[in-house]
């Protein structure tokens, strides 16, 4: 089978479990567009962002007609966020050298560097979604902010996000509960609308840069994506998230470890 087919099949279980399980799928954009499309690893996390903003916006309209997203916490939490995965687009990855150092006979270059950091986020995924989750705080509960700690992930996350491409919803949503005391299904709501602003955003960054943007594959690929996260929404209705989690990570902690094996050992 052509591998470029295997790629969009690739986009719609993106979007399949980014509507099932609320985050996570977005992690698996980057390794499709490289491993199945031939994208360099730069232009990759690029293109990333662009997919990952578009289908989160699109997966918070169901959550806004809820009342799922707390639009407070998005601004405090989304602001810092935004600027910067706008900054690490704009100034830090492009003034990342092409060649970074050698691990033994193995010449570390800037995409070879980025896939290994990405697959180490991969791991830290995994290890989130596989594990137990603490029971969150109940709907009426009031909300409390630790503005220091939440100002301080919003950049960890925006950096993360501008540098991997990945919309870090593992790392949002657990901040969300912990720092600003929202009910789970609020963090996973307000998440996706800081996700979406804060990747389309980002992905202006590269705009000024000398890649040229193939815009009718970005857009078709989106597409797919969107189908697929709009069925995703869908089914689950259906499916336990509890246990479609789990399995996802566990998903997840493969591809990651792939990665790492592919980008070194197999090199």
């Amino acid at each position: 089978m052509d591998l470029e087919i295997i790629g969009y099949v690739g986009a719609i279980i993106m979007g399949l479990s980014l509507g099932m399980i609320g985050g996570g799928g977005s992690i698996l954009t980057v390794p499709i567009l490289v491993y199945l499309f031939s994208i360099d690893a730069v232009l990759a996390t690029a293109y990333s962002l662009f997919i990952v903003g578009l289908t989160s916006l699109i997966g918070s309209f169901s959550h806004m007609k809820m009342g799922n997203i707390h639009w407070r916490t998005a601004f405090v939490f989304g602001i810092p966020s935004i600027i910067a995965v706008y900054a690490t687009r704009a100034w830090v990855v492009p003034a990342i050298p092409e060649h970074l150092f050698y691990l033994g006979s193995l010449d570390v270059t800037k995409s070879i560097g980025l896939l290994l950091l990405f697959a180490i986020i991969m791991l830290m995924a995994s290890y989130s979604m596989i594990r137990k989750q603490k029971k969150s705080k109940s709907e009426s509960g009031e909300i409390h902010y630790n503005y220091p700690l939440i100002l301080l992930e919003g950049i960890v996350v925006g950096v993360v996000t501008g540098l991997v491409g990945a919309g870090g919803g593992f790392l949002i949503i657990p901040a969300l509960v912990l720092l600003a005391g929202l009910p789970m299904k609020q963090a996973v709501g307000t998440s996706l609308i800081i996700i979406a602003a804060k990747s389309l955003i980002g992905f202006t960054g590269d705009l000024k840069g000398s890649e040229v943007i193939n815009w009718n594959f970005l857009l078709i690929f989106s597409a797919i994506a969107i189908v697929g996260i709009i069925a995703g929404s869908i089914f689950s209705k259906n499916i336990s998230n509890e246990k479609l989690k789990p399995a996802f990570g566990w998903f997840i902690l493969v591809m990651g470890v792939y990665i790492i094996a592919r980008e070194t050992v197999f090199a």
